[in-house]
């Protein structure tokens, strides 16, 4: 799924940290609730980066996009 269509899905907590901590490491938790709300982070997905020592890491176009988004702009569809 794409994060176009699981993003919305996000408690507005977790979307507020995700804008503010872009580009960081994504708390476990928050791992958990992306996939709750359809997003595969292990997955081929052109936004779901990957996982260092542990932690996962949106890719630098899925950190772009949410950049956007904290920005107020409506990305392109992918």
């Amino acid at each position: 799924m794409s994060i176009e269509q699981w993003w919305p899905k996000l408690a507005p907590a977790t979307r507020d940290w995700l804008i503010e901590n872009n580009g960081g490491a994504v708390p476990a938790e928050m791992v958990a609730e992306i996939t709750q709300a359809g997003g595969v982070v292990d997955s081929e997905a052109w936004w779901s980066g990957e996982y260092r020592a542990g932690d996962f890491y949106f890719s630098d176009e899925g950190v772009d996009w949410i950049e956007a988004v904290g920005n107020g702009e409506v990305p392109e569809p992918r």
